[in-house]
């Protein structure tokens, strides 16, 4: 199949937010606390969107998946316990959901590349993230693609695991992860 990435527009929020209510009802199911205190919701998809923060990745016309795309713009960063990588520009992900039609077909892995690709792309050399300690499928993908564990960061008062990852600009014949 081929996946394109690519800004999302108000017109995608519907089945963006219909994706995200069932990523909001798994992380339940598998016990976690992450998005389970009303956020996300669709006010903070609009605003990410009208922003151009929101992408989707598509099969077709089909949304596959969201996620949120920052430079430089999270500033509960600026406070970790533990210690980044880089001090330096970076590109940050939040939001990230794969549709219950694509599960287990490596789209998290895929929207990971797409992600970096856009990093690169704006010239950034590092790809921050985080995670509830809860969301062990989250960390499994950060820790199979590369990401390295910095420490933890504060959201609404709860602690979160911080990744960064580095990426190196590409290179005839090499590949850039």
């Amino acid at each position: 199949m081929e996946y394109v990435f690519r800004k999302a527009t108000l017109d995608d929020l519907p089945q963006i937010w219909a994706i995200l209510q069932k990523a909001i009802l798994r992380r339940k199911e598998d016990g976690s606390n992450q998005w389970q205190d009303g956020y996300p919701n669709p006010g903070v998809i609009q605003k990410d969107i009208e922003q151009n923060a929101g992408f989707v990745m598509t099969d077709g016309n089909t949304i596959a998946g969201y996620c949120a795309i920052l430079i430089n713009d999270e500033p509960a960063y600026a406070e970790i316990e533990g210690k980044w990588l880089t001090n330096g520009d970076f590109a940050v992900f939040h939001r990230v959901a794969i549709s219950e039609d694509y599960l287990g077909m490596g789209l998290s892995r895929k929207m990971l590349e797409f992600i970096e690709d856009f990093a690169l792309k704006n010239n950034l050399q590092s790809v921050k993230a985080d995670t509830n300690f809860d969301n062990a499928a989250m960390r499994h993908v950060f820790e199979k693609a590369g990401y390295v564990y910095c420490g933890e960061v504060f959201f609404r008062g709860s602690p979160r695991m911080a990744y960064e990852k580095l990426l190196s600009p590409s290179i005839p014949g090499h590949t850039n992860r």
